[in-house]
């Protein structure tokens, strides 16, 4: 019987075999297949597992684990599946210990023991464990001596001239025979030209964008941005000098885009390594240009206070070309008030999206009598409303007169939310709710405070008439009414710590969750309490930033064409999308 379940016990033992090369040279020379076939010999004849899986990277370096078959394997480690996890040496896993580390305390708590075929060790012994801690470490004092080293040699060849390669700047050509740079002339002028328009302009987004309206592209085929002119502008090499060691790796997280400058005497500056595109003298006047609009913006930063108050930024996208929408001021009205007005932000930028701008007198009607509209119908749902009548009632108003109808698979979602009796069918109407409690509570706190303040005053004048007319009441009575009154003003007392408590714990607000959870309740009324909403007598009534909140707090994203509403997100993922009628 013992025997039995020792032979149960090592036929549900599974092993992932685990291979990698990371370079073509090691898959030609059939580095996989050895590795496969050793592992699989091992797992049969030295642990006795006739069950197996072999889970094979080729072409992929140990400098992390985001490899496909690495990761299909711990994803299926993680389900049980298997009991051993076999490698042929543990750098196959990983160089780096941190990564190495964490993989083995993940499979260690999933109760799997890890074997190295080369090293001999598996964890399953205390021993083992031990030897894979101190491979570890070993291993990763070598990866460190070798980069130290590989940086060694790599400022070396800097300061002595030498390309230690990379990207080859936009304006040249790099002849690795003769490991020399070229001036390509055609790139060139496209720098000169760069150069000569921010001079003119002094705007990074101006050069850009005439580059673009030129049709002229960097070599990715990408648009040209204000980051890549930057770049351009403030690089040493088209000066003629080769700057290298100058990018701290380390703080921006190997991230290229992200750049953290090392100290200026780091750096390695090779004076005429190649021939200049730009003189020495033009690029620090665009330097001194640059530094000045930094200051400039800097300081205008912290001065400017935004007047105007755009209701529906951020939350707009053009329903053409997907890109969100920008707002801009638009011309002053009769009575003062200047709307905002939204345009696409590619348009605005490559002039090549077809979209029309809109402004907030068509938008803010729209939306606010549409959010007015479904308040309205939730609070009058029947269950025995037609879907179609429930469509007729969102619909309500003049503008929507051409909105031919709402498409169904998001009126059909709201309309079923309603019918289960969830009155939560456009936004947080919990909110609502727990205003309303606030509410009731303050009232609550003022009723009881003015009841123990009667209490006090009846105790005061008790006490007096015990004290000072001995013959009206007895001690008695005086002490069983006085027991009574204070009883009472205790209960008080312990219901209005419990209020306050409650309070402070619900009240613990930011600034703007304050704003958001007033510009909720003052807008609501307002919605729930009009047929219609007039948006130019709103605005005059009721602060900017209030609707802008109310509107954050219930739409996550609207989708204009052709200056119209198309789409609107509510935050709860409710989507309705608005059919137009066809134009005559």
């Amino acid at each position: 019987m013992k025997q039995k379940s020792i032979t149960d016990k090592l036929s549900d033992q599974k092993a992932a075999l685990y291979v990698r090369v990371s370079t073509v040279y090691q898959v030609d020379k059939d580095s996989l297949p050895v590795q496969r076939e050793e592992l699989i010999n091992y797992a049969k004849y030295a642990l006795g597992i006739d069950k197996y899986e072999v889970f094979e990277d080729a072409g992929y370096s140990a400098k992390n684990t985001d490899r496909p078959a690495f990761q299909q394997m711990m994803a299926r480690l993680r389900t049980g599946e298997f009991s051993h996890l076999c490698v042929w040496k543990i750098d196959r896993i990983s160089r780096n210990l941190l990564d190495f580390a964490e993989m083995y305390a993940e499979i260690k708590q999933l109760g799997i023991t890890f074997v190295s075929k080369n090293e001999q060790f598996d964890t399953s012994s205390a021993m083992g464990e031990a030897m894979l801690k101190i491979i570890l470490v070993f291993a990763e004092l070598e990866r460190n001596m070798t980069s130290e080293r590989v940086t060694a040699v790599m400022l070396a060849r800097a300061t002595n001239g030498q390309w230690n390669g990379g990207r080859v700047p936009y304006g040249y050509d790099y002849d690795k025979d003769t490991t020399t740079f070229s001036i390509n002339e055609t790139e060139a002028a496209v720098i000169n030209l760069i150069y000569d328009t921010y001079e003119a302009n002094q705007s990074l987004l101006f050069v850009a964008r005439t580059l673009n309206e030129k049709g002229i592209l960097p070599r990715s085929g990408s648009p040209w941005n204000p980051t890549t002119i930057s770049i351009i502008l403030k690089n040493p090499f088209y000066t003629g000098v080769y700057r290298y060691n100058y990018h701290d790796e380390a703080k921006s997280g190997g991230n290229s885009s992200n750049q953290h400058l090392k100290s200026e005497a780091d750096w390695v500056l090779v004076e005429d390594h190649h021939p200049a595109i730009i003189t020495p003298e033009r690029q620090a006047v665009v330097l001194d240009i640059l530094e000045n609009n930094r200051r400039s913006n800097r300081r205008s930063a912290k001065k400017y206070v935004r007047k105007n108050v755009h209701i529906f930024a951020g939350l707009l996208y053009c329903g053409y070309c997907g890109s969100q929408m920008q707002s801009t001021i638009d011309r002053e009205r009769s009575d003062g008030y200047r709307p905002s007005i939204y345009a696409c932000s590619r348009k605005r930028r490559y002039d090549d999206c077809e979209n029309k701008y809109i402004s907030d007198v068509v938008l803010a009607p729209f939306v606010l009598n549409y959010i007015s509209n479904i308040l309205k119908a939730q609070n009058n749902f029947g269950r025995s409303t037609p879907i179609e009548t429930f469509e007729r009632k969102l619909l309500r108003g003049d503008m929507f007169s051409d909105v031919d109808h709402i498409e169904q698979v998001g009126l059909t979602e709201m309309y079923e939310m309603l019918h289960r009796g969830v009155s939560d069918a456009v936004y947080t109407s919990q909110r609502i709710r727990s205003m309303e409690a606030d509410k009731e509570t303050a009232d609550e706190r003022d009723l009881l405070a003015a009841e123990k303040r009667k209490k006090e005053r009846a105790l005061a004048r008790l006490k007096s008439l015990y004290l000072y007319n001995d013959e009206a009441i007895s001690e008695r009575d005086y002490l069983l009414e006085k027991k009574a009154l204070e009883d009472s003003i205790s209960t008080i007392d312990k219901r209005l710590e419990e209020i306050e408590r409650a309070s402070s714990e619900h009240f613990t607000l930011t600034d703007d969750e304050f704003m958001t959870k007033a510009s909720i309740f003052i807008m609501t009324h307002q919605l729930q309490n009009k047929r219609y909403i007039e948006f130019d007598k709103l605005i005059r009534k009721i602060d900017a930033n209030v609707i802008k909140e109310f509107i954050n707090s219930v739409i996550q994203k609207i989708v204009i064409k052709n200056g119209k509403v198309v789409s609107i997100r509510f935050k709860n993922g409710l989507e309705h999308k608005f059919l137009y009628k066809a134009q005559e």
